[in-house]
């Protein structure tokens, strides 16, 4: 059996745009795209609500640092096929402000991660896919997602930022904002 692992945050981990609920798992996209690849494949979700590519959160119970937790995240499901990272939403958070070039250089650290990781059995390092989240809409009401700060422009920067560094890296792109948004009435945020 191959498997994927899908390392993200909350829009990975399933987060309902209307409700603030988790999604039912059939429709959480790591989900979605294991039914599509069907039998032989194993597609884990290894989304994390308020993960950032490389910076500390102390505000929550979980550590939230993505370059940190990630080599314990990857041992459980050795070997892996393939990674996907759908990361960079958190990193605007307004208390830590961060900015495209920042949100690469922590995915850059993650495929540095994944590729220099020893798996068992000397299986070669999984093949890579980074996902650029959507960008946000006009945030809903929710005063419990403080989520963008001043620099949101930074949302603009981003998929290209991501896709000019996959490219230096050799490993795949994909823009999600091809087929996905915030919409839908949601906190203009999360997938719905």
């Amino acid at each position: 059996m191959r498997t994927v692992l899908c390392y993200g945050d909350s829009l990975t981990w399933g987060m309902n745009a209307l409700t603030g609920e988790r999604h039912h798992h059939e429709d959480q996209w790591p989900a979605v795209l294991g039914a599509e690849l069907g039998d032989g494949v194993m597609v884990v979700n290894a989304g994390l609500n308020g993960r950032t590519t490389m910076f500390d959160d102390h505000g929550v119970a979980a550590d939230r640092n993505g370059v940190r937790i990630l080599p314990t995240i990857l041992a459980p499901f050795e070997p892996i096929d393939v990674m996907v990272f759908m990361l960079g939403s958190n990193d605007l958070k307004t208390f830590i402000s961060g900015s495209a070039v920042a949100i690469a250089q922590g995915i850059k650290r993650l495929v540095e991660i994944t590729r220099t990781t020893v798996q068992y059995g000397g299986v070669p390092s999984p093949g890579i896919l980074v996902v650029s989240p959507p960008e946000p809409l006009a945030l809903g009401p929710s005063p419990s997602f403080p989520l963008l700060s001043p620099r949101t422009t930074e949302w603009h920067a981003l998929a290209s930022t991501l896709e000019l560094l996959c490219r230096e890296l050799g490993v795949a792109f994909f823009d999600s904002a091809s087929v996905a948004a915030a919409e839908g009435g949601g906190d203009g945020v999360h997938l719905d």
